[in-house]
């Protein structure tokens, strides 16, 4: 049966809470400076980290990486109503060798600066792609690795071929490098270099660090935004780069504000208040109010799942597909979306929903289906005096991760009438997402058999790849749960192989499918990026993508 949402723990907060937030909100230092400054309450609990490679998952990204930094390749982010695609970035074009799949040519932009001052060009290609990938040059810094190399996990080197132009080689043939590069985020050799020869330290090594620390503080991007104060778990400052390539993205603002802000009720407080001009993911309780304020709510269905990724190592209770295939059986998504999230999600039955090239020929059809899922759990051997345990690992805010705590415990009391006994093992956002990379092999998963850290589904390697093949195993990539399944991993290589694109469109629906019929995840939901915005905001997009652009944004005194 459908289950009450005011039957969930921690789902509904009183009015009570929400005024006392409202009014210790109000009791902040004002914000307010210069008559353009756009003040934004993010979902994280710290700033995200600003030396080039960001933490706390895309958040990062889009707050501290997209913001200050370009790659090579960037994503689209001018339209509403039509998929991001990949588009220019710091280079102009790029082409797989015709001779040797495992070479990429790539042009680069003439005449772009760092914020420092100093030229952006091929040199500056290899010294980033050497920080997180080669040990032994002296700009190295393993700190970057885990959140830089998992996500570009074919590529082996760069070399200079002249000023503008690099040489990327893959250690196989890999169609998806384009995609996985736009993580790669360039920051200033230079200005580094000038840090590094500064810095105290007993060793090369010990200096560099040094450098990175004074780096993060002090950051030299080529992005549109450039820092101007930086305090820790407080706040970012960011000013526009008069001096931007792209004299159509040149912000439109003059100053943004960054703020931590990991509380729904306390995000929502600020907004009200008039402490900040824009939050992400507002607490669903407050939507009418914030509408009847005048303030603007902006949704757009995301490539985004919400999952519970299941561990697959010896022992695991998800080895039986008849379990898998229950718990997916057993939620009401409908009920969650409406009862509890007041309409901001989209249900997932799968990564991909019909209508999209990749989805397949799904056979498994994930929907409510108490009986079945009961009827799956007692072929299984589990009954209502015989409940199977399981535990899941999850965090109580974070990059995409909505409402973890009010939808874990929705779906804790649902699977409970499918003979589950759940436990959630609840923790810090970034310390989860760590452990995401380290597998539920390793003592960090404390002894969880399923993980809950939403993912990016904007291209094949972050949709599938990562999780499905075998060698995506941790420290790899984010195949948490040891997924080894020869046809995922024959239907991986099949696809990245394939360089025209509809063959590995077609190549990529099989994996789909393949995955879904096998019910490798826990599919529950697409976020719809909710933000609310101040009417005083203007020229905002929000495009179907978990990235946004900043410098269309305009704030009216």
């Amino acid at each position: 049966m459908p289950i009450s949402p005011f039957s969930i723990r921690g789902a509904r907060r009183s009015g009570a809470a929400l005024l006392f937030a409202t009014a210790a909100v109000i009791a902040m230092p004002s914000l307010a400076g210069a008559q353009t400054t756009l003040r934004i309450g993010m979902t994280a609990a710290d700033i995200p980290r600003t030396l080039g490679q960001p933490d706390q998952g895309f958040e990062g990204n889009r707050f501290t990486g997209l913001t200050m930094y370009d790659a090579l390749v960037l994503w689209d982010l001018s339209s509403a109503t039509k998929p991001s695609v990949l588009v220019p970035g710091l280079a102009t074009e790029w082409k797989a060798d015709d001779a040797d799949k495992t070479k990429w040519v790539f042009k680069l932009r003439p005449g772009v600066t760092f914020h420092d001052g100093s030229p952006f060009n091929a040199d500056a290609v290899v010294w980033n792609v050497d920080k997180v990938l080669n040990k032994d040059a002296p700009q190295f810094d393993a700190s970057q690795v885990g959140v830089t190399a998992s996500r570009m996990p074919t590529l082996v080197k760069a070399r200079k071929i002249d000023d503008l132009t690099v040489e990327l080689t893959t250690k196989e043939p890999d169609s998806f490098l384009p995609y996985n590069i736009t993580n790669l985020f360039m920051a200033s050799p230079t200005k580094w270099q000038a840090l590094y020869d500064k810095a105290d330290g007993a060793d090369p090594k010990a200096k560099a660090a040094a450098a990175w620390t004074a780096f993060a503080a002090d950051a030299s991007g080529t992005g549109p935004w450039k820092m101007t104060k930086f305090a820790p778990r407080e706040r970012l400052e960011l000013a526009k780069n008069e001096a931007y390539w792209d004299k159509a993205r040149v912000p439109k603002t003059d100053k943004m504000v960054l703020l931590p802000m990991p509380e729904a009720n306390a995000r929502t407080a600020a907004l009200l208040s008039g402490q900040v001009d824009w939050i992400e993911a507002p607490a669903p309780d407050a939507l009418p109010q914030i509408k009847s304020r005048g303030f603007v709510l902006y949704q757009n269905e995301q490539p985004h799942v919400w999952p519970w990724q299941f561990s697959r190592i010896e022992g695991s209770p998800w080895n039986d597909i008849r379990v898998r295939k229950a718990a997916n059986l057993c939620i009401d998504r409908e009920g969650m979306k409406d009862g509890l999230l007041g309409g901001l999600m989209v249900p997932a039955t799968g990564t991909f929903e019909p209508g999209h090239p990749w989805r397949g020929d799904v056979t498994f059809n994930i929907k409510y289906d108490v009986k079945e899922a009961q009827k799956l759990m007692k072929e299984a051997g589990f009954g209502p005096d015989k409940k199977l345990k399981v535990k899941t690992q999850t965090s109580a805010s974070g990059s995409g991760q909505m409402m973890p705590l009010p939808m874990n415990e929705y779906i804790q009391q649902a699977l409970g009438e499918c003979y589950f006994d759940v436990q959630l093992d609840v923790i810090e956002w970034n310390t989860l997402f760590t452990n995401w990379r380290r597998g539920a092999k390793d003592p960090s998963a404390n002894g969880s058999n399923a993980t809950n850290v939403t993912y990016a589904a904007m291209d094949p390697f972050f949709a599938l790849v990562r999780f499905l093949q075998s060698e995506m195993a941790p420290p790899v990539s984010n195949n948490w749960g040891f997924i080894n399944n020869p046809k995922f991993d024959e239907l991986v290589k099949k696809a990245r192989s394939t360089f025209d694109a509809d063959g590995r469109d077609k190549a990529l629906a099989e994996l789909h499918a393949a995955s879904v019929n096998d019910a490798a995840f826990l599919y529950v939901a697409h976020d719809v990026g909710p933000r609310a915005l101040s009417p005083k905001v203007k020229g905002f997009v929000q495009p179907k993508s978990w990235f946004v652009d900043f410098s269309t944004v305009s704030v009216t005194p």
